[in-house]
Order: C-alpha cells, then structure tokens, then sequence
C-alpha cells in the first residue's frame, strides 16, 4: 500500500501538525481545507473594524477559496477535480449561508464535465480562526489517488 502524506506548496500553512492530505489505499484523503490563501493569515471576504475584530464575511469568497484550495491540494497530490468522491462541508451559520455555499457548490461540482461527489454539510458551532478571523467554512475531501 502507498501511504504517504502530501504536502502542496500551492495551498495555505497547515495551522497545526498535519499534511494537507495523506494517500492511502488509493484513496487521498485531505485535511480540513479552509479560506486563507498560502503565506497569508488572511481570510478572504472578511471585514474587520479599527481593533481588528471581524464585524462580517462573505461566505462566497470564503467558499471559492475552500474550493481553490481543494484544487490545490489534489493537483499537487497528482490527482484532478474530477477525481473526487466526496465532500464533508462545515458550516459555522447553516440559516444564513447554506443557499450561498450550495450555489456556489453547484458552480464547482454540478453540470457537464464536472464530478458528482457524495456530499454531507453539516452546521458546527465554530472553526479554528487560522488568521485574522473565524473562518465560516472548511472542507474535508476524499479524491481517488492517481500517482
């Protein structure tokens, strides 16, 4: 079995002792993927007032960089978009963002050319911030391993 943890130079620091994913089985596994962009401690779509406390987000932008990021992970890992099989999303507000982050989902996942994945959303009560403030989203992919 090839078991091995991978690290991409594309996606952002793992904000604790973790690879960005790990092959195994042929299967890629990747760890909780959220918004920052790589040597940033910034999350994207976030507004802070003057002491740097997060007054709003944006879950559309948080969401197009989770998917990004994803990206990121799996091409560096060998693998492509359409090599996905499953999605596990968590949502800190499911009232208020779950309509933005399905349709954007769609935009990723749905239609012609684009995989189908199994998909589960789930609301939890909060992320680890990993930059200037709470991240809204994070994803947890599974992807077949192609090297």
């Amino acid at each position: 079995m090839n078991d091995k943890p991978i690290e991409s130079e594309r996606a952002p620091e793992p904000v604790g002792a973790y690879p960005h994913a790990r092959k195994a089985g042929g299967l890629l596994f990747l760890s909780g993927v959220g918004p920052r962009s790589r040597g940033s401690k910034t999350i994207p779509g976030v507004t802070l007032d003057s002491d740097g406390k997060m007054i709003d987000y944006d879950i559309e932008a948080q969401c197009r960089a989770c998917f990004e990021n994803v990206r990121a992970v799996i091409e560096d890992a060998g693998s492509s978009w359409g090599d996905i099989v499953d999605v596990l999303a968590f949502l800190t507000d499911m009232p208020r963002d779950f309509a933005t982050y399905n349709r954007v989902y769609a935009e990723y996942f749905a239609g012609d050319g684009n995989p189908n994945p199994s998909r589960t959303t789930i609301e939890i009560s909060s992320l680890p911030q990993g930059g200037d403030a709470p991240i809204a989203v994070e994803l947890k992919v599974v992807a077949i391993a192609r090297n």
